[in-house]
């Protein structure tokens, strides 16, 4: 049984996929508390269902993107199975987590997306880095950028694990009501950076309501 906060169909808002049509499963609690985080009411509730209910949940939509989140979906050992089953379905499968639980059992067919916390998030102390190892060019990796600090930061980790080399994107994203997205882009471009400049299409349709 997994604790289940939402599924629901939307549009994706972010990552190599946005604005594909996709069903989203939301997986209940998360052990980090990213000063920035827009999905607090993850944090507790939802409802037990089991992996083949799940599944008959997503089923009803006839996708081809199924996104598992949080939260933070790793924290519930049983994801691990449910992450198989949707692959065994033949779903394109996506995981995104935090990066503070190790990425060493994900089914290989799931395509990781992991933040790596800057110092701004409060949280960049649960950076798991040997998670980087378990990451391959299909794979992404996402910053979430508050300010200057965040991405001097993000940069030396560009460069440190050579990530542009590792996955298939390198995802920068300005923190909303806090980093100027234009800010943010002209230091990419300042910088020639290898990364993909992104913001949450999502909340720019539909701006924090739940289930969308």
């Amino acid at each position: 049984m997994i604790r289940i906060s939402e599924i629901f169909y939307s549009l994706q808002g972010e990552t190599r996929t946005t604005g594909l049509p996709t069903v989203f499963v939301r997986l209940t609690g998360c052990p980090l508390r990213c000063t920035w985080c827009d999905t607090e009411y993850a944090f507790k509730g939802g409802d037990l269902l089991s992996s083949d209910a799940i599944l008959g949940k997503v089923s009803e939509y006839s996708p081809k993107y199924v996104t598992v989140t949080g939260g933070e979906p790793l924290a519930q050992r049983e994801c691990h199975q449910l992450l198989t089953l949707l692959a065994d379905q033949g779903f394109e499968v996506s995981l995104e987590t935090s990066g503070a639980i190790t990425l060493s059992e994900v089914d290989p067919r799931v395509v990781k997306v992991m933040d790596l916390k800057p110092p701004a998030s409060g949280e960049s102390h649960r950076n798991l880095y040997e998670n980087i190892q378990f990451l391959d060019k299909k794979d992404q990796l996402k910053f979430v950028i508050a300010d200057r600090g965040d991405y001097d930061w993000s940069v030396s980790k560009l460069i440190e694990y050579d990530l542009a080399n590792r996955v298939s994107d390198v995802l920068f994203s300005p923190v909303s009501g806090e980093m100027s997205a234009e800010i943010l882009a002209s230091w990419i471009l300042d910088d020639r950076l290898p990364v993909r400049f992104q913001l949450q299409l999502h909340r720019m349709i539909w701006g924090d309501k739940p289930g969308v």
